[in-house]
């Protein structure tokens, strides 16, 4: 898998402590899960099933605002972790 620049560094910053979640935008990271191979699958209203391999996660999109929240970026960090995606696997 080949990342580029800007999803490395939403890569990073999900694996960053503390969590920084105001830097993090929602568009950010759905492009990093597409980039690694997943898929983003929308649900009703804001609901979206985050998939990497056999691994789900199931989120809202932020409103109004479009920076996720650190319980959403703790979240894609477990996924991200579960399909063995760490900045330290990725180049």
């Amino acid at each position: 898998m080949k990342l580029n620049k800007k999803q490395k560094r939403t890569l990073e910053a999900i694996f960053a402590r503390p969590t920084p979640h105001l830097q993090i935008v929602w568009q950010d990271i759905e492009q990093l899960i597409l980039a690694c191979g997943g898929r983003v699958l929308g649900g009703s209203g804001s609901a979206v099933r985050l998939v990497l391999g056999e691994r789900r996660a199931y989120l809202h999109r932020p409103h109004p605002h479009k920076e996720v929240k650190a319980y959403q970026v703790k979240a894609v960090r477990h996924l991200l972790e579960a399909a063995g995606i760490t900045p330290a696997t990725v180049r």
